[in-house]
């Protein structure tokens, strides 16, 4: 049985991405003038889960876990960064609630 290697996305390349994909977005009305989500705290940031799309704002402290860093390369790879619908994950809504409650 072979052992598959798993790229690592060095943090802050991942930080920059989310950034730079929020930033993106400012022009679409509920944004602010810097370009952020008015109804998203600072220190969070908004994630799209499960076949529904279903929106989740999530705090960024989580992108230092290993398991939410496995999602979002797994949203990599199926999704790329780069395309119109936010920064979206790769897993099913319940799965989703039950890591994040985990990370808590």
């Amino acid at each position: 049985m072979a052992i598959r290697k798993v790229n690592k996305i060095p943090q802050t390349a991942v930080i920059k991405q989310i950034l730079k994909r929020c930033s993106s977005l400012g022009k679409k009305q509920g944004y602010d003038s810097d370009g952020l989500p008015v109804d998203v705290p600072k220190g969070h940031f908004a994630v799209y889960v499960g076949e529904k799309r279903s929106r989740f704002i999530v705090p960024i402290s989580y992108l230092t876990h290993p398991e939410f860093q496995i999602l979002l390369q797994r949203a990599e790879e199926e999704f790329g960064f780069d395309h119109d619908m936010g920064l979206t994950i790769p897993c099913e809504e319940v799965v989703f609630r039950s890591l994040t409650n985990m990370l808590r």
